[in-house]
This record gives C-alpha cells, sequence and structure tokens, in this order.
C-alpha cells in the first residue's frame, strides 16, 4: 500500500504572528502587518514597505551558540520548527533519529549575516569576516542547523524554486513519506530585508514604490503595482497517517497532488509576452489529476498573488483554463504580511490547513477593485467549506511554476475545537 502523507504539526513565525492561532486571527480579522523597514535604514531605497515578524525574540527558540553562527532566516527557521513539533506533539530530539526528515526551501539564504560580515570585509580597518561566514549565509544552513539540533538524520535537502520552493517542499516531503520515512519536516522560511538582498529584488521591476502600506499590495486590483517584501513563513510536520493514528496524533489535512513546471524563459520585466500562463495551468491541472480530484470538487484556490499586473492577468488566464466557465472561490492573505517567497507560499498552505481545521474559508484580502481580465470569484465574506479541498498555486522567479493539493480533515467537534 502507499503511504498517505498528513500534516499533523504546524510552525507559523510570520508578519502575521508567531503561532499558528496568531496567524489565523490575523487572516479572519484582515489586519494589514506590512509597514516601513526596520531592519535597516531604508530611506534612500524606492521600496521602503515590508512584512516584518514584530517582536520576534530569537533568543527564545535558540541558543546563544546558534544565535551567533546563523543568520535571522534561520532563527525564524529555529522558532517555526520548535513550534510544529510541539504543536504536533513530538519531543524537541528525535526518538528514532533515521526516522526523521528534513527538506525546507529557501532562496537567498543569510541576508543580514552577510551583509554585515562583508561591510567588515570591504569598511573595516581589519579586513576580515567571522569565522561563520562560510556557512551562515549559505541556503542550506537552516537544514543543516536543525538537522543536527533536533537529530533529524533521515533523508534531508534544500529546494531552490524562489516562491514556488515553498510548495515544493511539501511535496518532496510527501514523496519522503511514501518511501518510507514517517517524519519529516518541511516548509519555509525568509528573511529577503538587507541593503544588498533588497537592491538584488529591485533589479526584477517587479517591487512596489508605493509607501503608504495599505496600498502597496495589491493583487489582481486595479491599483496593483508589485509586491512588497517579507520574511518569516511556516514549517510543517509532515508525518506517515499510519504512524500518526498509532500515536494519536491530531491531523490537520492530507497532502493528495502536487506539480511543478517551467515556464522554460528568463523573467523579463521590460517583456510583457514573457508572461505565459500555459505551464502555470499545467502544473494546477496536473496536480488535481494526480489528487484524484476534478476542479469541481475544489473549495478554494489560494493564488501566488504577486501583485504585478500583467502576472496578475496571467494567474487569472490559468485558473481560467484549468476551471473553465465554473468560478472557483479565491482567497489570499498576502496583502496582509508582504510577500515572503518560498516562505509566503507555505504560509499559504498553514493558511489552507486552519481554515479546514476552524471549519471557515476566509475571506480574500482584497482585490477592492478586480483589475481587467482579473475578475474572478473572490470570497467577500467568510465561508463553510464544503469538499475540504484546497488547491495552491506559487510561481518563482524565472519561471517555476508549482502547485499542491490538500484535502482537509473532518472538521473537529465542537468541544475539541
Amino acid at each position: 500500500m502507499t503511504a498517505r502523507a498528513v500534516v499533523t504539526g504546524i510552525g507559523v513565525v510570520a508578519p502575521s504572528g508567531i503561532g499558528a492561532a496568531a496567524h489565523w486571527r490575523t487572516v479572519c480579522d484582515g489586519t494589514r502587518r506590512t509597514g516601513p523597514v526596520t531592519l535597516f535604514d531604508a530611506a534612500g531605497y524606492p521600496t521602503r514597505v515590508a512584512g516584518e515578524v514584530a517582536g520576534f525574540d530569537a533568543g527564545g527558540y535558540a541558543d546563544t551558540r546558534q544565535l551567533v553562527q546563523t543568520d535571522r532566516w534561520t532563527h525564524l527557521g529555529f522558532a517555526a520548527t520548535r513550534l510544529a513539533l510541539a504543536d504536533a506533539g513530538l519531543p524537541e530530539r528525535a526518538p528514532d533519529p533515521y526516522g526523521y526528515g528534513i527538506t525546507l526551501a529557501s532562496s537567498s539564504g543569510g541576508n543580514l549575516f552577510g551583509q554585515r560580515e562583508l561591510q567588515r570585509l570591504w569598511g573595516g580597518a581589519a579586513r576580515t569576516v567571522g569565522a561563520y561566514q562560510s556557512i551562515a549565509w549559505f541556503y542550506a544552513a537552516s537544514v543543516g542547523q536543525l538537522s543536527i539540533h533536533h537529530q533529524f538524520k533521515g533523508p534531508c535537502g534544500v529546494l531552490v524554486a524562489e516562491s514556488a520552493g515553498g510548495l515544493d517542499s511539501l511535496a518532496h516531503a510527501a514523496r519522503t513519506v511514501r518511501r518510507g520515512t514517517p517524519v519529516v519536516i518541511a516548509g519555509a522560511t525568509e528573511c529577503p530585508l538587507s541593503p544588498y538582498a533588497l537592491a538584488c529584488q529591485l533589479a526584477s521591476g517587479l517591487l512596489s514604490e508605493v509607501t503608504e502600506p495599505n496600498d502597496a499590495y495589491l493583487p489582481f486590483d486595479a491599483a496593483a503595482s508589485g509586491y512588497v517584501p517579507a520574511e518569516g513563513g511556516a514549517v510543517f510536520v509532515v508525518e506517515d497517517l499510519g504512524h500518526a493514528l498509532a500515536r494519536g496524533a491530531r491531523v490537520y489535512g492530507e497532502i493528495t497532488g502536487w506539480a511543478a513546471t517551467h515556464d522554460a524563459r528568463h523573467t523579463d520585466a521590460g517583456d510583457p509576452g514573457a508572461v505565459d500562463p500555459t505551464w502555470y495551468a499545467h502544473a494546477l491541472r496536473q496536480a488535481l489529476q494526480r489528487a484524484g480530484s476534478t476542479p469541481d470538487e475544489v473549495d478554494v484556490v489560494l493564488p501566488d498573488a504577486v501583485g504585478v499586473p500583467r502576472y496578475d492577468r496571467a494567474e487569472a488566464d490559468a485558473l481560467r483554463a484549468v476551471f473553465g466557465d465554473r468560478p472557483v472561490p479565491v482567497s489570499t492573505a498576502k496583502p496582509l504580511t508582504g510577500r515572503a517567497h518560498q516562505g509566503g507560499s507555505a504560509l499559504d498552505v498553514a493558511t489552507a490547513l486552519l481554515a479546514f481545521r476552524h471549519d471557515t474559508l476566509p475571506a480574500s484580502a482584497g482585490p477592492r477593485q478586480p483589475a481587467a481580465g482579473c475578475e474572478l470569484d473572490f470570497l467577500r465574506e467568510p465561508r463553510r467549506p464544503r469538499t475540504r479541498v484546497a488547491l495552491l498555486g506559487a510561481r518563482g522567479f524565472d519561471g517555476f511554476n508549482s502547485a499542491l493539493v490538500l484535502r482537509g480533515a473532518p472538521a473537529p467537534r465542537q468541544e475539541e475545537a
């Protein structure tokens, strides 16, 4: 029999809050958590609005040695992983190390750490960098540090596909479970907020330069002007269903289908024709087929929602290609938090699973006025799920497309909720 991969733990560390409950409150309340950048002085940059994790104390989740050796991005990963393990009812140290794996997504690595060390190298009198510069910035640093600390000695890996990577990590975790590893940690965190990291993102031409936080990031909206960057994300415990039931674990939902495609062309900010929905639509359609689900069964779509007009129109075209004349409910919380790259798509997974847990599909945080070509069935009011099937889509810079299908567990009884 093929093992079934379910999610039994959710750890959120994001602008929406620390912990799954805080994130869910933000989504339900529609509270916008973006604001002026505070992690460094962004006064000289055209983009000065971002989503930051307010009040985050890394010392509560890692010891001094770990903090010295790692970047804020990894600190967020330490926190999200500890929260996910606690939520799943699993110990801090793996009781069966080779039965626990870890696969996270990462795009840019330890930006703040690398910024500080390179400034010391080129601007300091000593012209030196710290010993940990060689590892703290590296995109695999979080997986390495977490596997050491928690004794995850099963299959480990890092996926790099920009925003698509957050969904890819869940897909890879499900495959690893099916190949015999009972527990896999998956998801992603991000911290793209440093002078160099922001400069790199600005080169894409996709960031919003609007300075009013309430107007800066408006996916699918007639006033859309690009996205605002964000840090944080979500980490999950993905587990073999039999293993989860044997220990009496709570199940949020099952990973039933996934797919990834590539556009085979570079992202070109100056070429509107470079945005083609064909392969994105193929990924969405293939994920549904692999899940054994039909478009009619989908309760809600959580889209990529990049906030760049031509990309939003292409995503709307992809959804129409998959769902035809049947308008599918669409909901996004990204305007509340900013776009955290691979951490943002992982955060969408948390939103979908929590929606099924609370038996409520949340209202979409926009658009206020849909742009031409983006007239989708955006959820304007919360509603109860019908089939408990969610389709999530994400696209990464330079052509990555990923899709994931989740089937929510039955809603808990009132006393359990």
